[in-house]
Protein backbone atom coordinates (compact mmCIF):
# COMPACT_ATOMS: atom_id res chain seq x y z
CA UNK A 1 0.00 0.00 0.00
CA UNK A 2 1.39 3.39 -0.97
CA UNK A 3 1.89 6.37 1.31
CA UNK A 4 -0.96 8.16 -0.49
CA UNK A 5 -3.28 5.20 0.11
CA UNK A 6 -2.49 5.21 3.82
CA UNK A 7 -2.94 8.99 3.98
CA UNK A 8 -6.38 8.57 2.41
CA UNK A 9 -7.32 5.96 5.04
CA UNK A 10 -6.17 8.20 7.89
CA UNK A 11 -7.82 11.36 6.58
CA UNK A 12 -11.00 9.41 5.86
CA UNK A 13 -11.22 8.33 9.50
CA UNK A 14 -10.87 4.61 8.67
CA UNK A 15 -7.79 3.85 10.78
CA UNK A 16 -8.11 1.80 13.97
CA UNK A 17 -6.15 2.48 17.15
CA UNK A 18 -4.99 0.10 19.86
CA UNK A 19 -3.41 1.30 23.12
CA UNK A 20 -1.99 -1.00 25.76
CA UNK A 21 -0.75 -0.09 29.23
CA UNK A 22 2.16 -2.46 29.80
CA UNK A 23 4.32 -2.80 32.87
CA UNK A 24 7.00 -0.41 31.66
CA UNK A 25 5.55 1.11 28.52
CA UNK A 26 2.29 2.54 27.24
CA UNK A 27 2.16 1.76 23.54
CA UNK A 28 -0.18 2.82 20.75
CA UNK A 29 -0.43 1.14 17.36
CA UNK A 30 -2.47 2.49 14.46
CA UNK A 31 -3.60 -0.03 11.85
CA UNK A 32 -5.31 0.08 8.46
CA UNK A 33 -8.52 -1.87 7.76
CA UNK A 34 -6.46 -4.91 6.74
CA UNK A 35 -4.77 -4.98 10.17
CA UNK A 36 -1.37 -3.71 9.05
CA UNK A 37 0.48 -1.43 11.52
CA UNK A 38 0.94 2.00 9.95
CA UNK A 39 2.10 4.17 12.87
CA UNK A 40 2.95 3.92 16.54
CA UNK A 41 3.81 5.90 19.62
CA UNK A 42 4.83 5.06 23.16
CA UNK A 43 5.63 6.35 26.61
CA UNK A 44 7.77 4.74 29.28
CA UNK A 45 6.52 4.50 32.85
CA UNK A 46 7.25 2.47 35.97
CA UNK A 47 5.39 1.13 38.97
CA UNK A 48 6.35 2.23 42.47
CA UNK A 49 6.44 0.36 45.76
CA UNK A 50 4.51 2.68 48.11
CA UNK A 51 3.84 1.59 51.69
CA UNK A 52 4.44 -2.01 50.67
CA UNK A 53 2.01 -1.80 47.71
CA UNK A 54 3.02 -2.00 44.04
CA UNK A 55 1.08 0.80 42.35
CA UNK A 56 0.90 3.31 39.52
CA UNK A 57 -0.33 6.85 40.07
CA UNK A 58 -3.42 7.35 37.87
CA UNK A 59 -2.24 10.86 37.02
CA UNK A 60 0.83 9.21 35.51
CA UNK A 61 -1.47 6.91 33.54
CA UNK A 62 -3.22 9.89 31.93
CA UNK A 63 -0.02 11.81 31.29
CA UNK A 64 1.47 8.66 29.77
CA UNK A 65 -1.58 8.00 27.61
CA UNK A 66 -1.55 11.55 26.29
CA UNK A 67 2.19 11.46 25.58
CA UNK A 68 1.82 8.08 23.84
CA UNK A 69 -1.01 9.42 21.66
CA UNK A 70 0.89 12.64 20.88
CA UNK A 71 3.90 10.61 19.78
CA UNK A 72 1.67 8.46 17.59
CA UNK A 73 0.05 11.53 16.01
CA UNK A 74 3.54 12.92 15.38
CA UNK A 75 4.53 9.65 13.71
CA UNK A 76 1.47 9.90 11.46
CA UNK A 77 2.32 13.48 10.50
CA UNK A 78 5.96 12.67 9.75
CA UNK A 79 5.23 9.52 7.73
CA UNK A 80 2.14 10.56 5.81
CA UNK A 81 1.79 14.33 6.12
CA UNK A 82 -1.64 13.82 7.67
CA UNK A 83 -3.26 15.08 10.84
CA UNK A 84 -4.93 12.45 13.03
CA UNK A 85 -8.39 13.90 13.61
CA UNK A 86 -10.80 10.97 13.33
CA UNK A 87 -10.64 7.26 14.10
CA UNK A 88 -12.99 4.47 13.09
CA UNK A 89 -12.39 2.30 16.16
CA UNK A 90 -10.31 2.26 19.35
CA UNK A 91 -9.34 -0.49 21.76
CA UNK A 92 -7.88 -0.10 25.24
CA UNK A 93 -5.88 -2.84 26.93
CA UNK A 94 -3.77 -3.07 30.06
CA UNK A 95 -2.17 -5.38 32.57
CA UNK A 96 -4.85 -7.70 33.93
CA UNK A 97 -6.12 -8.06 37.48
CA UNK A 98 -5.46 -5.60 40.28
CA UNK A 99 -7.87 -3.43 42.23
CA UNK A 100 -9.40 -0.04 41.46
CA UNK A 101 -12.43 0.62 43.75
CA UNK A 102 -14.69 3.67 43.35
CA UNK A 103 -17.51 5.17 45.39
CA UNK A 104 -20.90 6.42 44.20
CA UNK A 105 -19.37 9.73 43.14
CA UNK A 106 -16.72 7.95 41.03
CA UNK A 107 -13.92 8.78 43.47
CA UNK A 108 -11.03 6.34 43.84
CA UNK A 109 -11.19 4.83 47.32
CA UNK A 110 -7.73 3.22 47.52
CA UNK A 111 -4.48 3.52 45.57
CA UNK A 112 -4.36 1.23 42.53
CA UNK A 113 -3.15 -2.22 43.61
CA UNK A 114 -1.50 -3.93 40.64
CA UNK A 115 -1.19 -7.57 39.61
CA UNK A 116 2.36 -7.55 40.99
CA UNK A 117 1.26 -7.52 44.64
CA UNK A 118 1.39 -10.74 46.65
CA UNK A 119 -0.53 -9.43 49.66
CA UNK A 120 -3.78 -11.37 49.33
CA UNK A 121 -2.68 -14.87 50.26
CA UNK A 122 -5.28 -15.34 52.99
CA UNK A 123 -8.13 -14.20 50.75
CA UNK A 124 -6.99 -16.14 47.68
CA UNK A 125 -6.68 -19.37 49.67
CA UNK A 126 -10.07 -18.97 51.33
CA UNK A 127 -11.84 -18.15 48.06
CA UNK A 128 -10.19 -21.03 46.21
CA UNK A 129 -11.46 -23.45 48.86
CA UNK A 130 -14.96 -21.95 48.99
CA UNK A 131 -15.51 -21.64 45.24
CA UNK A 132 -13.70 -24.81 44.19
CA UNK A 133 -11.91 -22.69 41.61
CA UNK A 134 -8.35 -21.40 41.71
CA UNK A 135 -8.33 -17.73 42.73
CA UNK A 136 -4.78 -16.33 42.38
CA UNK A 137 -3.53 -13.56 44.62
CA UNK A 138 -3.46 -10.95 41.87
CA UNK A 139 -7.15 -11.42 40.90
CA UNK A 140 -9.43 -8.47 41.62
CA UNK A 141 -11.79 -10.54 43.76
CA UNK A 142 -8.87 -11.62 45.96
CA UNK A 143 -7.95 -7.97 46.51
CA UNK A 144 -11.54 -7.13 47.39
CA UNK A 145 -11.90 -10.00 49.84
CA UNK A 146 -8.52 -9.27 51.43
CA UNK A 147 -9.65 -5.67 51.97
CA UNK A 148 -12.75 -7.09 53.68
CA UNK A 149 -10.65 -9.41 55.86
CA UNK A 150 -8.40 -6.47 56.73
CA UNK A 151 -11.42 -4.43 57.81
CA UNK A 152 -10.51 -1.60 55.44
CA UNK A 153 -12.85 1.36 55.91
CA UNK A 154 -13.44 2.00 52.22
CA UNK A 155 -15.14 -1.34 51.45
CA UNK A 156 -18.74 -0.36 52.39
CA UNK A 157 -18.43 2.69 50.13
CA UNK A 158 -17.62 0.69 46.99
CA UNK A 159 -20.10 1.07 44.15
CA UNK A 160 -17.82 -0.10 41.31
CA UNK A 161 -14.45 -1.74 40.93
CA UNK A 162 -12.52 -2.60 37.82
CA UNK A 163 -9.14 -3.15 36.16
CA UNK A 164 -6.83 -0.54 34.66
CA UNK A 165 -8.17 -1.18 31.14
CA UNK A 166 -11.73 -0.99 32.42
CA UNK A 167 -11.00 2.31 34.16
CA UNK A 168 -9.41 4.00 31.14
CA UNK A 169 -12.23 2.77 28.88
CA UNK A 170 -14.84 4.04 31.33
CA UNK A 171 -13.32 7.51 31.35
CA UNK A 172 -13.19 7.63 27.53
CA UNK A 173 -16.73 6.35 26.96
CA UNK A 174 -18.72 6.51 30.18
CA UNK A 175 -19.31 2.72 29.92
CA UNK A 176 -18.55 0.46 32.89
CA UNK A 177 -17.79 -2.66 30.86
CA UNK A 178 -14.99 -5.15 30.39
CA UNK A 179 -13.95 -7.65 27.76
CA UNK A 180 -14.53 -11.22 28.90
CA UNK A 181 -10.82 -12.07 28.94
CA UNK A 182 -10.01 -9.22 31.33
CA UNK A 183 -13.20 -9.92 33.31
CA UNK A 184 -12.07 -13.53 33.78
CA UNK A 185 -9.15 -12.16 35.81
CA UNK A 186 -11.53 -10.32 38.11
CA UNK A 187 -13.97 -13.15 38.89
CA UNK A 188 -14.59 -16.65 37.45
CA UNK A 189 -16.47 -16.84 34.15
CA UNK A 190 -19.02 -19.43 33.07
CA UNK A 191 -17.97 -20.16 29.47
CA UNK A 192 -21.42 -21.61 28.67
CA UNK A 193 -23.04 -18.21 29.25
CA UNK A 194 -20.05 -15.87 28.80
CA UNK A 195 -20.98 -14.14 32.04
CA UNK A 196 -19.71 -14.26 35.64
CA UNK A 197 -20.48 -17.61 37.25
CA UNK A 198 -23.84 -17.07 38.97
CA UNK A 199 -23.33 -19.83 41.53
CA UNK A 200 -19.99 -18.39 42.60
CA UNK A 201 -21.42 -14.87 42.77
CA UNK A 202 -24.11 -16.15 45.15
CA UNK A 203 -21.52 -18.03 47.20
CA UNK A 204 -19.40 -14.90 47.62
CA UNK A 205 -22.40 -12.81 48.64
CA UNK A 206 -23.31 -15.44 51.22
CA UNK A 207 -19.73 -15.46 52.50
CA UNK A 208 -19.81 -11.72 53.31
CA UNK A 209 -23.53 -11.42 54.16
CA UNK A 210 -22.82 -10.88 57.86
CA UNK A 211 -20.84 -7.72 57.02
CA UNK A 212 -24.01 -5.93 55.96
CA UNK A 213 -22.46 -4.23 52.92
CA UNK A 214 -24.92 -2.12 50.87
CA UNK A 215 -23.88 -3.86 47.65
CA UNK A 216 -24.02 -7.24 45.95
CA UNK A 217 -20.96 -8.37 44.04
CA UNK A 218 -22.61 -8.53 40.61
CA UNK A 219 -23.74 -4.90 40.95
CA UNK A 220 -20.23 -3.55 41.49
CA UNK A 221 -18.48 -5.60 38.80
CA UNK A 222 -18.16 -4.29 35.22
CA UNK A 223 -20.57 -5.71 32.63
CA UNK A 224 -19.01 -8.53 30.59
CA UNK A 225 -18.76 -8.20 26.79
CA UNK A 226 -17.24 -10.55 24.20
CA UNK A 227 -15.10 -9.71 21.19
CA UNK A 228 -17.10 -8.15 18.39
CA UNK A 229 -19.59 -6.36 20.62
CA UNK A 230 -19.67 -2.58 20.71
CA UNK A 231 -18.54 -1.10 24.02
CA UNK A 232 -19.54 2.51 23.50
CA UNK A 233 -18.17 5.52 21.64
CA UNK A 234 -15.50 8.08 22.34
CA UNK A 235 -17.21 10.98 24.09
CA UNK A 236 -16.24 14.61 23.70
CA UNK A 237 -14.69 14.52 27.18
CA UNK A 238 -12.94 11.25 26.32
CA UNK A 239 -11.48 12.72 23.13
CA UNK A 240 -10.00 15.60 25.13
CA UNK A 241 -8.57 13.15 27.68
CA UNK A 242 -6.86 11.21 24.89
CA UNK A 243 -5.80 14.23 22.86
CA UNK A 244 -5.69 17.49 24.86
CA UNK A 245 -4.73 19.37 21.69
CA UNK A 246 -8.37 19.10 20.61
CA UNK A 247 -7.55 17.73 17.16
CA UNK A 248 -9.20 14.35 17.74
CA UNK A 249 -12.95 14.28 17.13
CA UNK A 250 -15.32 12.23 19.32
CA UNK A 251 -17.49 9.43 17.94
CA UNK A 252 -15.04 6.55 17.35
CA UNK A 253 -16.40 3.12 18.27
CA UNK A 254 -14.67 1.33 21.13
CA UNK A 255 -14.37 -2.42 21.45
CA UNK A 256 -14.52 -4.16 24.85
CA UNK A 257 -11.41 -3.27 26.88
CA UNK A 258 -9.18 -6.30 27.28
CA UNK A 259 -6.30 -7.53 29.38
CA UNK A 260 -2.82 -8.19 28.09
CA UNK A 261 -3.49 -11.93 28.03
CA UNK A 262 -6.34 -11.57 25.55
CA UNK A 263 -4.43 -9.16 23.34
CA UNK A 264 -1.45 -11.52 23.35
CA UNK A 265 -3.68 -14.36 22.17
CA UNK A 266 -5.09 -12.15 19.43
CA UNK A 267 -1.70 -10.83 18.30
CA UNK A 268 -0.43 -14.39 17.86
CA UNK A 269 -3.60 -15.95 16.39
CA UNK A 270 -3.82 -18.20 19.44
CA UNK A 271 -7.55 -18.14 20.16
CA UNK A 272 -8.50 -21.65 18.97
CA UNK A 273 -8.17 -24.89 21.02
CA UNK A 274 -4.69 -26.49 21.13
CA UNK A 275 -3.05 -23.17 20.34
CA UNK A 276 -0.99 -21.23 22.83
CA UNK A 277 1.30 -18.28 23.28
CA UNK A 278 3.90 -17.04 25.69
CA UNK A 279 4.26 -13.36 26.48
CA UNK A 280 7.70 -12.66 27.88
CA UNK A 281 8.50 -9.23 29.22
CA UNK A 282 8.46 -7.76 32.73
CA UNK A 283 6.17 -10.64 33.62
CA UNK A 284 5.97 -13.89 31.68
CA UNK A 285 2.91 -16.00 31.10
CA UNK A 286 1.71 -18.87 28.95
CA UNK A 287 -1.82 -19.07 27.60
CA UNK A 288 -3.07 -22.41 26.29
CA UNK A 289 -6.58 -22.70 24.84
CA UNK A 290 -8.12 -25.96 26.04
CA UNK A 291 -10.20 -28.48 24.12
CA UNK A 292 -11.47 -29.97 27.39
CA UNK A 293 -11.63 -28.95 31.04
CA UNK A 294 -8.77 -29.65 33.44
CA UNK A 295 -9.26 -32.65 35.72
CA UNK A 296 -8.59 -30.79 38.96
CA UNK A 297 -7.92 -27.39 40.49
CA UNK A 298 -4.25 -26.40 40.50
CA UNK A 299 -3.17 -23.34 42.52
CA UNK A 300 -0.42 -22.69 39.97
CA UNK A 301 -2.84 -22.55 37.02
CA UNK A 302 -5.33 -19.74 36.34
CA UNK A 303 -8.46 -20.47 34.38
CA UNK A 304 -9.30 -17.47 32.22
CA UNK A 305 -10.80 -17.08 28.74
CA UNK A 306 -10.10 -16.00 25.19
CA UNK A 307 -11.70 -12.70 24.08
CA UNK A 308 -14.65 -14.81 22.90
CA UNK A 309 -15.03 -16.77 26.14
CA UNK A 310 -13.26 -20.08 25.41
CA UNK A 311 -11.52 -21.58 28.49
CA UNK A 312 -7.80 -20.96 28.74
CA UNK A 313 -5.19 -22.37 31.12
CA UNK A 314 -2.85 -19.59 32.14
CA UNK A 315 0.51 -19.96 33.84
CA UNK A 316 1.36 -16.47 35.06
CA UNK A 317 4.72 -15.61 36.58
CA UNK A 318 5.26 -12.21 38.18
CA UNK A 319 8.93 -12.10 37.24
CA UNK A 320 10.22 -12.16 33.68
CA UNK A 321 12.97 -10.07 32.13
CA UNK A 322 13.37 -7.28 34.72
CA UNK A 323 16.60 -8.79 36.07
CA UNK A 324 18.02 -9.15 32.57
CA UNK A 325 17.13 -5.51 31.91
CA UNK A 326 18.98 -4.47 35.08
CA UNK A 327 22.13 -6.31 33.99
CA UNK A 328 21.93 -4.85 30.48
CA UNK A 329 21.65 -1.40 32.02
CA UNK A 330 24.83 -2.12 33.99
CA UNK A 331 26.67 -3.27 30.85
CA UNK A 332 25.42 -0.18 29.03
CA UNK A 333 26.82 2.05 31.78
CA UNK A 334 30.17 0.27 31.52
CA UNK A 335 30.22 0.68 27.74
CA UNK A 336 29.67 4.42 28.10
CA UNK A 337 32.40 4.58 30.74
CA UNK A 338 34.76 3.06 28.17
CA UNK A 339 33.72 5.59 25.54
CA UNK A 340 31.54 3.20 23.56
CA UNK A 341 28.17 4.54 22.44
CA UNK A 342 25.68 1.82 21.50
CA UNK A 343 21.91 1.59 21.45
CA UNK A 344 20.18 -0.64 23.96
CA UNK A 345 18.96 -2.82 21.07
CA UNK A 346 22.54 -3.39 19.93
CA UNK A 347 23.69 -4.25 23.44
CA UNK A 348 20.76 -6.61 24.00
CA UNK A 349 21.47 -8.28 20.67
CA UNK A 350 25.16 -8.75 21.41
CA UNK A 351 24.56 -10.18 24.88
CA UNK A 352 21.69 -12.45 23.80
CA UNK A 353 23.67 -13.84 20.87
CA UNK A 354 26.67 -14.48 23.12
CA UNK A 355 24.36 -16.58 25.32
CA UNK A 356 24.04 -19.05 22.46
CA UNK A 357 27.72 -19.94 22.96
CA UNK A 358 27.25 -21.08 26.57
CA UNK A 359 28.19 -24.47 27.97
CA UNK A 360 25.39 -27.00 28.28
CA UNK A 361 25.63 -26.90 32.08
CA UNK A 362 25.94 -23.07 32.08
CA UNK A 363 29.27 -23.41 33.82
CA UNK A 364 27.52 -24.17 37.10
CA UNK A 365 26.05 -20.66 37.44
CA UNK A 366 22.67 -19.98 39.08
CA UNK A 367 20.25 -17.04 39.13
CA UNK A 368 16.83 -16.16 40.50
CA UNK A 369 15.00 -13.26 38.82
CA UNK A 370 12.59 -12.47 41.66
CA UNK A 371 12.05 -8.73 41.81
CA UNK A 372 8.76 -9.45 43.55
CA UNK A 373 6.95 -12.45 44.98
CA UNK A 374 6.34 -15.51 42.81
CA UNK A 375 3.29 -17.64 43.57
CA UNK A 376 4.38 -20.49 41.30
CA UNK A 377 7.21 -21.25 43.72
CA UNK A 378 5.59 -19.92 46.89
CA UNK A 379 7.30 -16.55 47.39
CA UNK A 380 5.59 -13.45 48.79
CA UNK A 381 8.70 -11.33 48.24
CA UNK A 382 11.70 -11.60 45.99
CA UNK A 383 15.39 -10.73 45.85
CA UNK A 384 17.17 -10.80 42.48
CA UNK A 385 20.03 -13.21 43.06
CA UNK A 386 23.06 -14.48 41.16
CA UNK A 387 25.34 -17.17 42.58
CA UNK A 388 28.28 -19.31 41.49
CA UNK A 389 30.70 -21.77 42.94
CA UNK A 390 34.39 -21.01 43.24
CA UNK A 391 35.20 -23.41 40.39
CA UNK A 392 32.37 -22.35 38.07
CA UNK A 393 33.11 -21.29 34.48
CA UNK A 394 32.20 -17.63 34.84
CA UNK A 395 32.00 -16.49 31.21
CA UNK A 396 29.76 -13.89 29.62
CA UNK A 397 28.03 -16.58 27.57
CA UNK A 398 27.26 -18.73 30.62
CA UNK A 399 26.22 -15.65 32.61
CA UNK A 400 23.72 -14.46 30.00
CA UNK A 401 22.24 -17.88 29.26
CA UNK A 402 21.81 -18.48 33.00
CA UNK A 403 19.72 -15.31 33.26
CA UNK A 404 17.73 -16.22 30.17
CA UNK A 405 16.98 -19.64 31.67
CA UNK A 406 16.07 -18.01 35.00
CA UNK A 407 13.60 -15.70 33.25
CA UNK A 408 11.61 -18.79 32.14
CA UNK A 409 12.21 -21.09 35.12
CA UNK A 410 8.95 -20.39 36.96
CA UNK A 411 7.05 -20.71 33.69
CA UNK A 412 8.65 -24.11 33.13
CA UNK A 413 7.62 -25.29 36.60
CA UNK A 414 4.03 -24.17 36.03
CA UNK A 415 3.62 -25.58 32.53
CA UNK A 416 5.01 -28.95 33.65
CA UNK A 417 1.75 -29.34 35.59
CA UNK A 418 -0.27 -28.90 32.41
CA UNK A 419 1.90 -31.13 30.27
CA UNK A 420 2.76 -33.89 32.75
CA UNK A 421 -0.28 -34.06 35.05
CA UNK A 422 -3.13 -32.85 32.85
CA UNK A 423 -1.67 -34.16 29.56
CA UNK A 424 -2.66 -30.95 27.75
CA UNK A 425 -1.76 -31.08 24.07
CA UNK A 426 -0.32 -28.07 22.27
CA UNK A 427 0.57 -28.08 18.59
CA UNK A 428 2.63 -24.91 18.64
CA UNK A 429 3.46 -21.99 20.91
CA UNK A 430 3.73 -18.44 19.61
CA UNK A 431 6.18 -16.17 21.38
CA UNK A 432 5.80 -12.41 21.69
CA UNK A 433 7.27 -9.67 23.82
CA UNK A 434 10.70 -8.23 24.45
CA UNK A 435 12.43 -11.59 24.98
CA UNK A 436 11.95 -12.41 21.29
CA UNK A 437 13.31 -9.25 19.70
CA UNK A 438 16.76 -10.78 19.15
CA UNK A 439 16.16 -13.28 16.36
CA UNK A 440 16.27 -16.91 17.39
CA UNK A 441 17.60 -16.53 20.93
CA UNK A 442 14.59 -16.26 23.24
CA UNK A 443 12.69 -18.42 20.77
CA UNK A 444 15.11 -21.35 20.99
CA UNK A 445 15.34 -21.10 24.79
CA UNK A 446 11.53 -21.12 25.14
CA UNK A 447 11.36 -24.14 22.82
CA UNK A 448 13.88 -25.90 25.07
CA UNK A 449 11.99 -24.92 28.23
CA UNK A 450 8.59 -26.19 27.05
CA UNK A 451 9.82 -28.88 24.62
CA UNK A 452 7.33 -27.56 22.06
CA UNK A 453 7.88 -25.89 18.65
CA UNK A 454 7.91 -22.11 19.05
CA UNK A 455 6.97 -19.66 16.32
CA UNK A 456 7.62 -15.93 16.29
CA UNK A 457 5.92 -13.65 13.79
CA UNK A 458 7.38 -10.47 12.39
CA UNK A 459 4.67 -8.62 14.34
CA UNK A 460 5.82 -10.12 17.68
CA UNK A 461 7.40 -6.83 18.68
CA UNK A 462 4.07 -5.03 18.17
CA UNK A 463 2.61 -7.06 21.02
CA UNK A 464 -0.62 -6.31 22.81
CA UNK A 465 -1.18 -2.84 21.37
CA UNK A 466 -1.48 -4.43 17.95
CA UNK A 467 -3.66 -7.18 19.43
CA UNK A 468 -6.20 -4.74 20.88
CA UNK A 469 -6.13 -2.75 17.62
CA UNK A 470 -7.10 -5.99 15.84
CA UNK A 471 -9.94 -6.52 18.30
CA UNK A 472 -11.10 -2.96 17.59
CA UNK A 473 -10.95 -3.81 13.89
CA UNK A 474 -12.92 -7.02 14.41
CA UNK A 475 -15.63 -5.05 16.18
CA UNK A 476 -15.68 -2.47 13.37
CA UNK A 477 -15.92 -5.28 10.80
CA UNK A 478 -18.60 -7.25 12.65
CA UNK A 479 -20.90 -6.96 9.63
CA UNK A 480 -18.73 -9.68 8.05
CA UNK A 481 -20.42 -12.13 10.41
CA UNK A 482 -17.38 -14.37 10.96
CA UNK A 483 -15.87 -15.79 14.15
CA UNK A 484 -12.80 -14.19 15.66
CA UNK A 485 -10.82 -17.35 14.83
CA UNK A 486 -11.75 -17.12 11.16
CA UNK A 487 -11.29 -13.35 11.07
CA UNK A 488 -7.73 -13.66 12.33
CA UNK A 489 -6.79 -16.74 10.30
CA UNK A 490 -8.30 -15.70 6.97
CA UNK A 491 -8.18 -11.91 7.01
CA UNK A 492 -5.30 -10.86 9.26
CA UNK A 493 -2.76 -13.66 9.17
CA UNK A 494 -3.80 -15.28 5.87
CA UNK A 495 -1.86 -18.48 6.47
CA UNK A 496 1.22 -16.84 7.99
CA UNK A 497 2.74 -18.96 10.77
CA UNK A 498 5.96 -17.03 11.32
CA UNK A 499 9.45 -18.41 11.81
CA UNK A 500 9.20 -21.69 13.72
CA UNK A 501 11.93 -23.46 15.67
CA UNK A 502 11.70 -27.01 16.94
CA UNK A 503 13.26 -27.75 20.33
CA UNK A 504 16.80 -29.11 20.10
CA UNK A 505 17.21 -32.27 22.25
CA UNK A 506 20.50 -31.05 23.71
CA UNK A 507 18.89 -27.73 24.68
CA UNK A 508 15.93 -29.51 26.28
CA UNK A 509 18.36 -31.60 28.34
CA UNK A 510 20.30 -28.47 29.31
CA UNK A 511 17.18 -26.65 30.50
CA UNK A 512 15.90 -29.67 32.41
CA UNK A 513 19.25 -29.97 34.18
CA UNK A 514 19.11 -26.28 35.06
CA UNK A 515 15.60 -26.66 36.50
CA UNK A 516 16.79 -29.56 38.66
CA UNK A 517 19.61 -27.41 40.07
CA UNK A 518 17.22 -24.45 40.36
CA UNK A 519 14.81 -26.48 42.47
CA UNK A 520 17.63 -27.69 44.71
CA UNK A 521 18.96 -24.14 45.18
CA UNK A 522 15.64 -22.39 45.80
CA UNK A 523 16.19 -22.32 49.57
CA UNK A 524 19.06 -19.91 48.87
CA UNK A 525 16.49 -17.48 47.45
CA UNK A 526 14.30 -18.01 50.54
CA UNK A 527 17.26 -17.17 52.74
CA UNK A 528 17.93 -14.04 50.68
CA UNK A 529 14.34 -12.88 51.21
CA UNK A 530 14.62 -13.57 54.93
CA UNK A 531 17.98 -11.92 55.52
CA UNK A 532 18.60 -9.23 52.88
CA UNK A 533 16.74 -6.07 53.82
Amino acid sequence: MSTNDIRTIIEGGRARLGIEFGSTRIKGVLIDPAGNPIAQGDHEWENQLVNGIWTYDLDDAWKGLQDCYANLAKDVQEKYGAALTKLEAIGISAMMHGYLPFDGKDRLLAPFRTWRNTITGEAASALTERLGFNIPQRWSIAHLYQAILNGEEHVPQIRFFTTLAGYIHWQLTGEKVLGIGDASGMFPIDSTTNRYDEGMLASFDALVADKGFPWKLKKILPKVLVAGESAGTLTEAGAKLLDPSGALQPGALLCPPEGDAGTGMTATNSVAPRTGNVSAGTSVFAMIVLDEALKKVHPEIDMVTTPTGKPVAMVHCNNGTSDIAAWVKLFTEFAKLMGVEASSNKIYGALFNRAMEADADLGGLMAFNYFSGEHITGFEEGRPLFARTSDSRFTLANFMRTHLYASLASLKIGTNILMDEEHVKVDRIYGHGGLFKTKGVGQSILAAALNVPVAVMKTAGEGGAWGIALLAGYMADRALGVSLENYLTDRIFAGKVGDCLDPMPEDVDSFNAFIQRYSEAIDVERAAVAHIR
